[in-house]
Protein backbone atom coordinates (compact mmCIF):
# COMPACT_ATOMS: atom_id res chain seq x y z
CA UNK A 1 0.00 0.00 0.00
CA UNK A 2 1.11 3.51 -0.65
CA UNK A 3 1.72 6.01 2.12
CA UNK A 4 -1.48 7.91 1.26
CA UNK A 5 -3.74 4.84 1.40
CA UNK A 6 -2.17 3.76 4.72
CA UNK A 7 -2.84 7.20 6.15
CA UNK A 8 -6.44 7.14 4.82
CA UNK A 9 -6.96 3.71 6.38
CA UNK A 10 -5.69 4.90 9.79
CA UNK A 11 -7.87 8.03 9.66
CA UNK A 12 -10.90 5.92 8.73
CA UNK A 13 -10.16 3.51 11.58
CA UNK A 14 -9.94 6.38 14.09
CA UNK A 15 -13.23 7.83 12.82
CA UNK A 16 -14.91 4.42 13.13
CA UNK A 17 -13.61 3.88 16.68
CA UNK A 18 -14.69 7.43 17.60
CA UNK A 19 -18.22 6.85 16.31
CA UNK A 20 -18.44 3.54 18.20
CA UNK A 21 -17.29 5.24 21.41
CA UNK A 22 -19.79 8.09 20.91
CA UNK A 23 -22.63 5.59 20.37
CA UNK A 24 -21.64 3.63 23.48
CA UNK A 25 -21.49 6.77 25.64
CA UNK A 26 -24.84 8.01 24.29
CA UNK A 27 -26.48 4.71 25.24
CA UNK A 28 -24.86 4.74 28.69
CA UNK A 29 -25.91 8.32 29.45
CA UNK A 30 -29.42 7.67 28.13
CA UNK A 31 -29.78 4.61 30.34
CA UNK A 32 -30.63 2.36 27.40
CA UNK A 33 -30.13 -1.33 28.03
CA UNK A 34 -28.84 -3.15 24.99
CA UNK A 35 -27.71 -6.39 26.68
CA UNK A 36 -31.02 -8.15 26.13
CA UNK A 37 -31.37 -9.16 29.78
CA UNK A 38 -34.84 -8.56 31.11
CA UNK A 39 -35.68 -7.87 34.70
CA UNK A 40 -38.49 -8.73 37.03
CA UNK A 41 -41.13 -6.05 37.56
CA UNK A 42 -41.86 -5.01 41.13
CA UNK A 43 -44.16 -2.25 42.36
CA UNK A 44 -43.98 0.07 45.37
CA UNK A 45 -46.45 2.74 46.53
CA UNK A 46 -45.19 5.95 48.12
CA UNK A 47 -46.98 8.96 49.64
CA UNK A 48 -44.33 11.32 48.25
CA UNK A 49 -41.76 10.62 45.53
CA UNK A 50 -40.32 14.19 45.39
CA UNK A 51 -38.94 14.39 41.85
CA UNK A 52 -38.02 10.73 41.47
CA UNK A 53 -37.54 10.16 37.76
CA UNK A 54 -37.95 7.25 35.38
CA UNK A 55 -34.59 5.48 34.90
CA UNK A 56 -33.51 6.40 38.44
CA UNK A 57 -31.32 3.64 39.87
CA UNK A 58 -32.56 0.97 42.26
CA UNK A 59 -29.80 -0.02 44.68
CA UNK A 60 -29.22 -2.81 47.16
CA UNK A 61 -26.28 -2.36 49.55
CA UNK A 62 -24.97 0.45 47.34
CA UNK A 63 -24.96 -1.70 44.19
CA UNK A 64 -27.27 -0.81 41.30
CA UNK A 65 -29.55 -3.79 40.62
CA UNK A 66 -32.23 -2.13 38.51
CA UNK A 67 -34.04 1.06 37.62
CA UNK A 68 -37.37 2.84 37.86
CA UNK A 69 -39.38 2.03 34.73
CA UNK A 70 -42.71 3.71 35.45
CA UNK A 71 -44.52 6.16 37.75
CA UNK A 72 -48.30 6.52 38.04
CA UNK A 73 -51.04 7.34 40.55
CA UNK A 74 -52.88 4.41 42.12
CA UNK A 75 -56.53 4.33 43.22
CA UNK A 76 -55.61 5.80 46.63
CA UNK A 77 -53.75 8.72 44.99
CA UNK A 78 -50.37 7.39 46.03
CA UNK A 79 -47.43 7.29 43.65
CA UNK A 80 -47.12 3.74 42.28
CA UNK A 81 -43.57 3.17 41.12
CA UNK A 82 -42.65 0.33 38.79
CA UNK A 83 -39.16 -1.11 39.26
CA UNK A 84 -37.22 -3.40 36.97
CA UNK A 85 -34.77 -5.49 38.98
CA UNK A 86 -32.14 -7.98 37.78
CA UNK A 87 -33.62 -11.49 37.73
CA UNK A 88 -30.61 -13.00 39.51
CA UNK A 89 -31.29 -10.94 42.67
CA UNK A 90 -33.75 -12.68 45.00
CA UNK A 91 -35.51 -10.27 47.35
CA UNK A 92 -37.40 -11.53 50.43
CA UNK A 93 -41.11 -10.63 50.54
CA UNK A 94 -40.52 -8.32 53.51
CA UNK A 95 -37.96 -6.21 51.63
CA UNK A 96 -38.45 -2.46 52.12
CA UNK A 97 -37.98 0.36 49.59
CA UNK A 98 -36.93 3.92 50.44
CA UNK A 99 -36.48 6.99 48.28
CA UNK A 100 -33.20 8.70 49.12
CA UNK A 101 -31.09 11.52 47.72
CA UNK A 102 -27.51 11.26 46.56
CA UNK A 103 -25.85 14.04 48.50
CA UNK A 104 -27.67 17.05 49.93
CA UNK A 105 -29.41 18.23 46.76
CA UNK A 106 -28.65 15.38 44.36
CA UNK A 107 -30.82 13.07 42.30
CA UNK A 108 -33.34 10.76 43.92
CA UNK A 109 -33.05 7.00 43.71
CA UNK A 110 -34.56 3.95 45.41
CA UNK A 111 -32.66 1.85 47.89
CA UNK A 112 -33.85 -1.57 48.99
CA UNK A 113 -33.28 -3.09 52.42
CA UNK A 114 -33.50 -6.87 52.61
CA UNK A 115 -35.99 -8.53 54.89
CA UNK A 116 -35.56 -11.85 56.69
CA UNK A 117 -38.36 -13.96 55.18
CA UNK A 118 -37.53 -17.11 53.22
CA UNK A 119 -40.15 -16.44 50.52
CA UNK A 120 -39.00 -14.13 47.73
CA UNK A 121 -40.73 -11.50 45.61
CA UNK A 122 -41.84 -12.66 42.17
CA UNK A 123 -42.49 -10.81 38.94
CA UNK A 124 -45.42 -8.39 39.41
CA UNK A 125 -45.36 -8.40 43.24
CA UNK A 126 -45.73 -5.31 45.43
CA UNK A 127 -43.12 -4.18 47.94
CA UNK A 128 -45.30 -3.60 50.99
CA UNK A 129 -42.88 -1.67 53.20
CA UNK A 130 -41.98 1.73 51.76
CA UNK A 131 -40.54 4.98 53.04
CA UNK A 132 -41.35 8.14 51.11
CA UNK A 133 -38.84 10.81 50.17
CA UNK A 134 -37.99 13.56 52.61
CA UNK A 135 -38.68 16.89 50.94
CA UNK A 136 -36.03 19.32 52.14
CA UNK A 137 -38.15 22.39 51.38
CA UNK A 138 -41.01 21.16 53.57
CA UNK A 139 -38.64 20.24 56.37
CA UNK A 140 -37.02 23.69 56.30
CA UNK A 141 -40.45 25.35 56.11
CA UNK A 142 -41.64 23.53 59.24
CA UNK A 143 -38.41 24.39 61.04
CA UNK A 144 -38.64 28.09 60.15
CA UNK A 145 -42.33 28.17 61.10
CA UNK A 146 -41.53 26.68 64.51
CA UNK A 147 -38.63 29.10 65.05
CA UNK A 148 -40.83 32.10 64.20
CA UNK A 149 -43.54 30.94 66.60
CA UNK A 150 -41.06 30.32 69.39
CA UNK A 151 -41.63 26.56 69.62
Amino acid sequence: MSERSTRDFIVGLFVLVGLMALTYLSLKVGGVSYTGRGGIKLYAAFDQIADLKIRAPVELSGVTIGQVTGIALDDDYRARVELSVRPDVELPIDTSASIVTSGLLGDRYITLDLGAEADVLADGDDIEYTESAVVLERLLGKFLYNVQNGD
